[in-house]
């Protein structure tokens, strides 16, 4: 018999997720503070769990997707949290992506109460949680990480077991840094083809099948085109993690500077009131400073 899973956060990739890990045939609890997240997953099978506290006792599994490290904080630790209410030998997967520093501090509170635990944010967006193509990426010891392994295998498909407590946090910054600059890339290449008279559509499909193809060309490229700026990732959450790449960086002496410069684009983005934008949205700060929209021609 399946394990039974505490799934907590229902949000944009919460929601996909929990409903993949319905079909595989794992029982699940959930719970969110948005009630209309938890009634369209109680809708395809799960059991609504009255708080944190009480999907944890019920759980073999808790997993959890939240947005930031003070949310993670907020669940993971005090009376009424995960850590201190799953049982000994259960396990905590904690999937957000949040500082390595608060990852390390689940890690070591987990493990002085015989919880086992790991960290594993993942890449991939709404649609890869949707179509169960995540990368995720792992941190914590090879024993936990291959007893659920198959629960990954249901979310994701590139799974690697990258280090130790918080090396999937470290390894996700560096995830986060390629994504945002690949973005803004895209976005200068978009708005300097319109400006020159050239369809978009037509760019988005030749770049994608040279050197310059990549994952923002295949799920974002016509997204821009087309104006569909419906998060899934959105502005200021990505403005937030490259916020902990920036930390990261000073912390092992790194320069980041064309991180540094995209991350103030996506500040100067919130403060536009477009941080709810997803993050390809990127292209309309550029497409500001050109004085051109990008867009499919009629």
């Amino acid at each position: 018999m399946k394990r039974t899973i505490g799934f907590i956060g229902l949000g944009i990739m919460g929601r996909p997720m929990s409903k993949r890990l319905l079909e595989a045939g794992y029982p699940l609890v959930v719970y969110d503070i948005v009630a209309k997240s938890v009634e369209e997953i109680v809708a395809a099978g799960a059991k609504a769990g009255a708080s944190v506290k009480d999907v944890a006792r019920q759980a073999d599994v808790v997993i959890t997707m939240l947005p930031d490290s003070p949310d993670v904080e907020a669940v993971a630790f005090g009376p009424e949290g995960v850590i201190e209410n799953i049982r000994p030998g259960c396990t905590y997967i904690d999937m957000s992506t949040i500082s390595p520093t608060v990852s390390q501090r689940v890690a070591q509170e987990c493990k002085a109460r015989g919880v086992k635990v790991l960290d594993a944010p993942v890449s991939g967006g709404d649609v890869g949680a949707i179509n169960g193509t995540l990368s995720i990426m792992v941190g914590g010891d090879q024993a936990t990480f291959d007893d659920v392994l198959e629960i990954f295998q249901v979310l994701g498909k590139r799974i690697v077991l990258v280090g130790g407590d918080a090396a999937g946090q470290v390894v996700k910054a560096c995830n986060q840094i390629v994504v945002a600059l690949t973005l803004e890339a895209v976005a200068e290449a978009l708005v300097l083809g319109t400006k020159a008279g050239v369809d978009p559509a037509k760019i988005v499909e030749v770049l994608s099948g040279g050197l310059a193809r990549c994952g923002v060309l295949e799920n974002r490229g016509m997204r821009i085109v087309n104006r569909d700026f419906d998060p899934g990732f959105r502005i200021r959450l990505h403005y937030k993690d490259l916020g902990i790449a920036m930390s990261a960086g000073k912390a092992y002496d790194v320069p980041l500077p064309v991180t540094a410069v995209v991350h103030e684009m996506f500040k100067q983005l919130k403060l536009m009131g477009r941080g709810e934008l997803d993050h390809s949205g990127i292209v309309t700060l550029i497409e500001d400073m050109a004085q051109v929209q990008v867009k499919k021609h009629e």
